[in-house]
């Protein structure tokens, strides 16, 4: 059965790369893969891209470029994160509260075209904006409004 394997797996720093990859395709089989993302108004943002595994059944987003049609084409690791966008015209992906991340929505679907067909193969990853151990200090002094951010 087709699987998504994500490194890191879990979680990552949302401006850290993440390597996308799918294993157990058939041989040149070709796939849609889309991402969704929610933001802390509950808005929608969406990206896919289309790819044809390789003759061993593996796709790997590093190696394998998008094929025209999807949000994005060509060569592009990163496309499915930075091709994120709202359902809703002329809304902005922003995060009002740092300490809590975004979840990442990862899909496989058969084939290509507006209306993918079955899902093959579902992940999930957080993308997050503090390291562990962080602590975020408000800081209020006079006029000045400010956050430190202090490491472990």
């Amino acid at each position: 059965a087709p699987s998504i394997r994500l490194s890191p797996a879990a979680r990552s720093l949302f401006d850290e790369p993440l390597a996308i990859a799918v294993r157990g395709l058939g041989p040149r089989q070709q796939v849609t893969l889309r991402t969704s993302l929610r933001d802390e108004t509950g808005q929608l943002f969406q990206a896919s891209a289309y790819y044809q595994a390789g003759d061993d059944g593996e796709l790997d987003l590093a190696r394998c470029p998008a094929l025209p049609g999807g949000s994005f084409s060509g060569l592009e690791p990163m496309g499915l994160l930075w091709a994120l966008q709202p359902q809703k015209p002329f809304w902005r992906l922003v995060k009002r509260d740092v300490q809590s991340p975004f979840l990442l929505q990862l899909e496989v679907f058969e084939g290509h075209g507006e209306r993918p067909g079955r899902l093959l193969a579902q992940a999930q990853h957080e993308r997050a904006f503090l390291r562990d151990g962080v602590r975020r200090v408000p800081v209020r002094e006079g006029r000045i409004r400010a956050t430190l951010f202090l490491p472990p």
